[in-house]
């Protein structure tokens, strides 16, 4: 009896690039990963978004990159040129920092603006990274309601860089944003069971540099009887 789900892995898959070493022959491994498994997305840093585009063109894979990474401390003005230049580079989704110590702070209005301003300005898919792994459920319900009223297109859980996705994360983003927007689960992706779980929470995105391993599991996992 085979134990492969009828979710398919490669349908929700940003496949990512984000190690600060990365070089041009790693990039485009990435974008031909992407490419040969079908994944919705690339997502590397704004200095690598040409290459992908170059290599990405006419293709349907989308190309994503980051903005404020990983810390969301930069300025406002930093981060709405950040974003202008990766879409004029090619970018065609945009995965943005929020700030953190602006939210801890209460300073709920200038998280607002900011994200809105690079959502009208670039007119681009928008998802705004929350960091949950260092928020109170609170501050998870605050920092949602304003991207979500901001006009961001996904809730991201995090980075990566100071802990990863959890099912409880994704359960409560789901909870809050009623299917308004979408989900992208990322950070400490690395087995099948693992993307399987946070789907199920309601994750439709997963952001991973794993993405080929998880395909061979599931692959692997669908030829076991």
């Amino acid at each position: 009896m085979s134990n492969r789900s009828e979710i398919d892995l490669a349908n929700y898959i940003d496949h990512s690039l984000l190690k600060p070493t990365a070089i041009p022959e790693e990039i485009a491994k990435c974008c031909n990963e992407a490419l040969r498994y079908d994944f919705p997305a690339v997502c590397v840093y704004p200095s690598a978004v040409r290459q992908a585009k170059e290599i990405l063109h006419n293709k349907r894979i989308e190309i994503c990159t980051v903005i404020g990474f990983p810390t969301g401390a930069n300025t406002p003005r930093v981060k709405l040129y950040e974003a202008q230049e990766a879409v004029e580079d090619g970018a065609t989704e945009l995965d943005v920092v929020i700030n953190l110590g602006w939210l801890k702070s209460g300073k709920l209005d200038n998280i607002y603006q900011e994200i809105a301003q690079i959502c009208e300005t670039t007119g681009k898919t928008v998802k705004a990274i929350l960091e949950t792994t260092v928020l109170t459920n609170e501050e998870k319900k605050l920092a949602a309601e304003i991207c979500m009223d901001a006009g961001v297109a996904y809730l991201k859980t995090s980075t990566g860089w100071f802990g990863g996705a959890t099912v409880a994360d994704v359960s409560l983003l789901r909870e809050i944003s009623g299917g308004q927007v979408g989900i992208k689960a990322s950070g400490g992706i690395r087995t099948v069971t693992q993307a399987r779980e946070l789907i199920a929470a309601g994750a439709t995105r997963l952001g991973t540099s794993c993405g080929v391993d998880l395909i061979r599991q599931q692959n692997s996992q669908g030829n076991e009887v």
